[in-house]
């Protein structure tokens, strides 16, 4: 277990909320994403204030604060420092990402899908790590045992719940994304575009945690098969063959979290920007 997931057991509500055991298996098998459990009404550590998802979005002060820490966070591991665009972009990827998996594991896990305000997400600016409030609102299916839990809304049936999930993911960003994308200087089409990749991609990583690639891969397909508004375009798995014949899934971003900028020798794999021969080659060499 990690030590993300045994401060998120301490901090555990007890049972003010449904999604509370959800969240803590979501955050015990994914060992990249730092969260926590925080308690309804918890005083903020005023040696270390941890701004809310809203503040972010609607209070200008507060987000030149959280990319000032991104770019903080970039200098202290990489020695120098980024752009400011280049450290708005990872600040969004990693809030994306985290966020996402929160919601799309509670829907891969127990095919829930909880309705996250920004209010009650906590961002450590230090660190960069989620705190997050559980709130009581999600999407189920008729026979979830929880169906009768307070603030539990079933859907009919599968298509449905992904259709929750999406909109669920959209409602949350779509503020964030307003306020942050002229630091980013890109286009809606291109915050889209991150937000579908960490949505899809957070999923695939879900799977791999559980040794469960293959249906995860499913599940991510599934769920974004094609173009769906506002995302710009599908999951998109596609097969590699490595040198030992084991063939793999892997697919091509929709837009970039700009990474290259801080690591040009160390592009994801999996960016839009890196489809030459060399970067195939080590994509069929990984394992």
């Amino acid at each position: 277990m990690t030590a993300a997931a045994g401060t998120a057991e301490r901090d555990a509500p007890g049972e003010a909320s449904a999604l509370t055991g959800t969240y803590l298996r979501v955050i015990a098998v994914c060992e990249a994403l730092d969260a926590r459990i925080v308690r309804p009404g918890a005083p903020d550590d005023p040696a270390a204030p941890m701004p809310d998802g809203a503040q972010l979005a609607g209070a200008p002060g507060v987000l030149d604060s959280f990319l000032d820490a991104s770019a903080a966070r970039v200098r202290a591991c990489r020695g120098h420092a980024p752009r400011r665009d280049v450290a708005a972009s990872r600040a969004l990827h990693e809030y994306l990402w985290s966020v996402s998996l929160l919601m799309s594991g509670a829907w891969y896990l127990d095919r829930r899908v909880p309705r996250i305000s920004p209010r009650d997400i906590r961002v450590d600016l230090t660190t960069g790590a989620i705190g997050l409030v559980p709130g009581q609102d999600f999407a189920c299916l008729p026979a979830d045992p929880a169906a009768g839990a307070a603030g539990a809304r079933t859907v009919g049936h599968e298509e449905e719940l992904r259709a929750e999930l999406r909109a669920a993911v959209v409602d949350h960003v779509r503020p964030l994304l307003a306020a942050i994308g002229p630091s980013i200087r890109r286009g809606p089409r291109a915050l889209w575009g991150m937000v579908a990749d960490d949505l899809l991609s957070g999923v695939w990583y879900l799977g791999r945690m559980l040794d469960q690639e293959e249906h995860a891969v499913r599940a991510a397909t599934e769920l974004l098969p094609t173009a769906i508004a506002p995302f710009p375009g599908g999951a998109d798995f596609r097969r590699l063959s490595g040198r030992d014949g084991r063939r793999y899934p892997t697919r091509t971003r929709l837009g970039c979290c700009l990474y290259y900028a801080i690591e040009p020798d160390q592009a994801c794999l999996t960016c839009p920007r890196t489809r030459d021969a060399e970067r195939l080659r080590r994509l069929e060499d990984a394992d």
